[in-house]
């Protein structure tokens, strides 16, 4: 059974989630302020945040920020439609996905289920390679080099996604239904924030290669350039 923790202030909505996740099989823990978020974290070891933006004490941008300092596990913002620019924040702080409010409570399991699912993906080689960057496919670890690159499960799958195809070009669309397992169209920006995200972590330098092309009007590929 996989464990959850709810953070969000609306106690209404905060008791409703409670319910409608733990009548599809999941465990589930909830606080209702920012400050009890890490907290209730490091005790409870989730599998899964659910995190609400606005927050009193700790908003969810500096929840996610802290914990994307020592932890993988996987973040989906709940948000409202006016909290647009929170939210594209919240993404770049590290968060894998994002739900608007109001939502069908199935809609969030399959968004949940989706970031809980292990990866497995059949490659030729157990190493994979993009430039000097290396993807071990059995450790899940990613190096460049003697250094290690901490990456999410997600932004892993998502590298790895293009690596494993270099030169193939992916649109937005494509990679949101291989990487995020959606099914229906969906927010692009959610592609774009995730790989200025891998950017910045594969290709630190001014010298290194650009390793994360664009190709305008389609999409993305794996270089180097």
């Amino acid at each position: 059974m996989s464990k959850l923790l709810i953070v969000e202030d609306d106690d209404a909505l905060r008791e409703q989630l409670e319910i409608g996740l733990r009548t599809h099989g999941f465990e589930v823990v909830s606080v209702a302020t920012g400050t009890d978020a890490i907290p209730a974290f490091e005790k409870n070891k989730p599998d899964l945040i659910l995190l609400d933006l606005m927050l009193p004490g700790k908003n969810g941008i500096e929840i996610c920020t802290e914990i994307r300092k020592t932890s993988g596990v996987p973040i989906i913002i709940l948000t409202a439609r006016t909290e647009d620019q929170d939210m594209i924040r919240g993404l770049e702080a590290g968060a894998d996905d994002y739900v608007t409010k109001p939502y069908p409570i199935e809609v969030l399991v399959s968004r949940i289920k989706a970031r809980l699912r292990p990866l497995v993906r059949v490659v030729e080689h157990p190493i994979v390679k993009i430039g000097p960057v290396e993807l071990d496919t059995l450790s899940h670890e990613v190096r460049k080099g003697e250094k290690k690159i901490a990456l999410t499960p997600l932004e892993f799958k998502l590298l790895l996604t293009l690596a494993s195809h270099p030169n193939e070009v992916y649109t937005r669309e494509m990679l949101l239904e291989q990487v995020w397992e959606y099914t229906y169209k969906a927010d692009t920006r959610l592609v774009n924030v995730h790989i200025q995200r891998l950017r910045s972590k594969i290709e630190e330098d001014q010298e290194d290669p650009k390793l994360v092309l664009t190709v305008r009007g389609w999409g993305y590929k794996a270089g180097p350039e």
